[in-house]
């Protein structure tokens, strides 16, 4: 069995409300109004923290309420960022220095964007079935805009914000399966050229937004649909049984897209975080997952869906129960 042992979350103090964002007055009016619409009201941003300093904080509160010392993790597992801060170095062993997880078998994922959380818990997973002598491995990611202007039109607003994941063969929240699907296709639709370029004239690009709008929304309501059907079906499981759908956080359209997809309701938990913290790429839907438990909103025994997907392209769904599985589901 894999489970999360524990998790948590990292976010600056700062507030920055979304129509204060640096640049926002440089957009045409059609950007600006849609902006406006996302359903994002502030993001959390600190300069002075990088994502390599998000990562880290959050990766030290997953340990305290894991009650585990860093030497006692087995593998560290980092998902990289999309504006490395060095070229040649590597983030996963410095997060592994700087926490003293000096027995962790250690290294990063990532390129998918905010589906990256997945092939990090597929790694997890792995690792522990493939490795008897295997107990704790922490998977963390920091998350924060490559560029200054922090919005991505026509998608999303990103915040700063860090998060970390211990994974067991027992805890509070079982990991029964995980789907994921790729298309190569769009391996280029939003990029930010930076060669020669100084940060502040970093932008988040879109090569074609009829192409991003249409031709991969097309694709993302087929590609969800068939993959939230495959992950209940191989469960045995019924739309019915599923408690709780929990989604990364783009924007307020996005959820009614996927809500009206899938016909399933998205949980006003990501609603909340949306309206608070905006973006934060693979973190969103541990995010999400931690305040929904927070609040109470799931049972022992129940099902959760977690969902992500990313423009470059990808998708992922991930189904959890609540407890060690040996409650009853609370439809029974």
């Amino acid at each position: 069995m894999t489970a999360i042992k524990a998790m948590a979350t990292y976010q600056p103090d700062t507030v920055l409300p979304v129509a204060e964002l640096p640049g926002l007055a440089g957009l045409d009016e059609g950007e600006r109004e849609t902006c406006a619409r996302l359903g994002i009201d502030e993001v959390r941003a600190d300069d002075s923290l990088t994502a390599f300093d998000l990562a880290a904080r959050a990766a030290s509160r997953a340990l305290a309420d894991a009650h585990l010392d860093a030497h006692d993790l087995d593998a560290l597992i980092l998902i990289d960022g999309r504006a490395p801060e060095t070229l040649m170095t590597s983030s996963a062993t410095r997060l592994q220095a700087l926490l003293g997880a000096d027995r962790a078998l250690t290294f990063s994922v990532g390129g998918l964007g905010c589906v990256s959380l997945t092939p990090a818990l597929l790694a997890a997973r792995g690792l522990l079935a493939a490795d008897g002598d295997l107990e704790h491995v922490l998977v963390v990611h920091g998350s924060k805009p490559p560029t200054p202007l922090r919005y991505r039109h026509p998608v999303t607003v990103s915040g700063d914000g860090g998060a970390a994941a211990v994974i067991s063969r027992g805890g509070p929240v079982r990991v029964l399966d995980i789907v994921q699907e790729t298309n190569g296709d769009h391996w280029d639709l939003f990029r930010v050229d930076y060669r020669d370029r100084p940060t502040d004239q970093w932008r988040e690009e879109c090569r074609d937004i009829p192409s991003y709008s249409f031709q991969l929304a097309v694709e993302t309501r087929n590609r969800l649909r068939d993959l939230h059907r495959r992950l209940l079906d191989r469960n045995h499981l019924a739309p019915q049984d599923i408690s709780c759908h929990l989604s990364h956080n783009l924007s307020e359209g996005a959820f009614r897209f996927t809500e009206e997809a899938l016909g399933i309701k998205i949980s006003t938990s990501c609603f909340d975080n949306l309206r608070q913290y905006g973006h934060l790429g693979p973190n969103d839907v541990l995010l999400n997952l931690r305040t929904e438990l927070d609040r109470g909103g799931l049972e022992d025994g129940q099902y959760a869906v977690l969902l992500s997907a990313s423009p470059v392209a990808a998708w992922s769904l991930l189904l959890v129960q609540i407890g060690d599985g040996t409650a009853a589901p609370h439809y029974l």
